[in-house]
């Protein structure tokens, strides 16, 4: 190559001098599916058991909750891998080009880009190949790209330039039809590389980052490219008024790039994704290098040199890329299907279990309270009547037996309202009273005496209320501190398999890139 050659020339030798050597991605392949594995083992033990808990009480039914949500997510892995078919089949299909998606909103100037880089392509003298995609099949066909203002087809188009680089026109990101977005995105992880077009009259839109901190997020080289970068000026001619199309000045240009590199940066440290990934902008006009007969002046004022400079930056990074896509497109769907959505899912729920259990702690003091005093109240009026029915015989301990039982019975109807969350089994032992062998009735001159007697089974009445009250909320204590284990296990699972993930990226893209 000359040294006085232009950068479309050096572009388009570049694109003939690709070379597609597929690496060895067997090992770090299988680590990732062990990886799977291992997470949906690790799911399956770490399920929320809910013993000692009420299946129809609030900690029971957010655990059930949780365990559905990861066996739902869990089913879907498959169909999800399934769905990126079409996008895997396509990527197979153009295994020895690269394929670079053209990706922006409708009347983003796609087509007109796609056509124009064609014609550049055929006046070097390479093939130039039209083609669309029909439910996934290539047709092959002799038209050009259809050009206009507003979505002119469903379906997404594509140009092979040179039989090594292919671009994939995609309908529109935010189009009039919600079948065009879902092909996009569908393809989307076909690509090798993604040109982002957004029109100099709305550049950098807030909705088209989103998806563009979505590639990010998958490490594709991606630049942007600000299209219809021209104004229109007024001259006089003959003594009239002329309006005419010329190219922004350098300074508008640069000034717009830079505009629109520093919005997308913010909004991606906003999403969380590296801005040293986001690529400078370049800026064009395909309709005045077009209308100026794209002479090698009329291509360099309408930018398209720096956009040649831009493309060869970042081809060595495409097709390094491509190299490790295979492991690229499963760690896609490992981190997008698989555990961005149960960790956006799962986490959540365990925080509200936390908080639920937290509460549910605090409030078994105030339970374990009321229901003593349901009781005391309920238990401690009898005994005057008990003792009065029981003096002549001073049988104590038939007194004992009657109130043991009493607080055993209103104890369990208490606590079966008050603590209906949770199964517990009331030990009817800790009701039985036990008095000192001198609390009996006593004799005096008046006549028989029970204020000692009186006073010892009150006394035995408070304590054994209290007993059972203890090992009743112990035994709800202990079924929420399970439930709290329980989910602390799965949060770790969770994490400890975010971190194996990350590990597995930097892995590949240390070892492939």
């Amino acid at each position: 190559m000359k040294a006085d050659a232009s950068n479309e020339q050096r572009f388009i030798a570049d694109v003939d001098a690709f070379e597609f050597i597929a690496h060895d991605l067997g090992r770090i392949l299988h680590s990732m599916e062990d990886w799977l594995a291992q997470l949906g083992a690790n799911l399956q033990s770490s399920r929320l058991v809910c013993a000692g808990l009420n299946e129809q009480g609030a900690l029971a039914k957010l655990a059930e909750t949780i365990n559905a949500v990861v066996q739902k997510s869990m089913h879907a892995w498959s169909q999800q891998w399934a769905h990126l078919e079409p996008a895997k089949a396509l990527a197979e299909t153009f295994d020895d080009k690269v394929l670079l998606l053209v990706f922006g909103k409708f009347n983003a100037g796609k087509s007109s880009f796609c056509n124009l880089l064609a014609d550049r392509f055929t006046a070097h003298g390479k093939t130039v190949e039209y083609f669309y995609l029909d439910a996934g099949r290539i047709v092959e066909t002799p038209e050009r790209f259809r050009e206009g203002v507003t979505e002119t087809t469903a379906r997404l188009q594509g140009v092979r330039l040179a039989g090594k680089l292919v671009l994939v026109d995609t309908p529109g990101l935010h189009s009039v039809t919600p079948e065009n977005a879902v092909l996009t995105q569908r393809f989307t992880d076909s690509a090798d590389g993604v040109l982002w077009l957004t029109s100099s009259t709305s550049p950098g839109q807030v909705q088209e980052l989103d998806e563009l901190g979505r590639e990010l997020h998958r490490n594709k080289p991606l630049l942007p490219v600000v299209t219809r970068s021209d104004v229109y000026e007024e001259d006089e001619i003959d003594g009239e008024i002329v309006k005419y199309l010329r190219n922004k000045t350098p300074e508008n240009r640069a000034e717009q790039e830079t505009d629109v590199k520093m919005r997308a940066e913010e909004k991606l440290v906003s999403m969380g994704v590296a801005t040293s990934l986001l690529k400078t902008p370049v800026s064009i006009s395909s309709y005045l290098a077009r209308e100026q007969r794209q002479t090698q002046a009329a291509m360099s004022d309408a930018g398209f040199e720096k956009l040649y400079a831009a493309l060869m930056a970042i081809a060595e990074e495409t097709l390094a890329y491509k190299r490790r896509k295979q492991a690229e497109v499963f760690l896609h769907h490992l981190e997008e299907n698989v555990m961005s959505a149960l960790c956006r899912d799962v986490y959540a729920l365990l925080a509200n279990l936390r908080a639920l259990s937290d509460a549910a702690i605090v409030a078994l003091e105030q339970r374990q309270e009321q229901i003593a005093n349901a009781v005391r109240r309920s238990v401690a009026p009898t005994l005057p009547a008990l003792l009065d029915a029981h003096s002549s015989s001073r049988d104590v301990k038939a007194i004992v037996d009657r109130l043991s039982q009493a607080i055993f019975e209103s104890f369990s109807r208490e606590a079966n309202e008050r603590l209906h969350d949770y199964v517990v089994e009331p030990d009817a032992s800790l009701a039985v009273i036990h008095l000192d062998d001198d609390a009996a009735f006593d004799d005096t001159v008046a006549g028989i005496d029970y204020q000692r007697l009186h006073a010892a089974l009150g006394n035995a009445i408070r304590q054994h209320i209290l007993r059972l009250c203890r090992d009743a909320t112990a035994q709800c204590g202990t079924s929420i501190e399970r439930s709290i284990d329980q989910a602390a296990r799965l949060q770790d699972v969770l994490q400890t398999h975010e971190t194996n993930l990350l590990d597995l990226k930097d892995r590949l893209r240390a070892e492939f890139n």
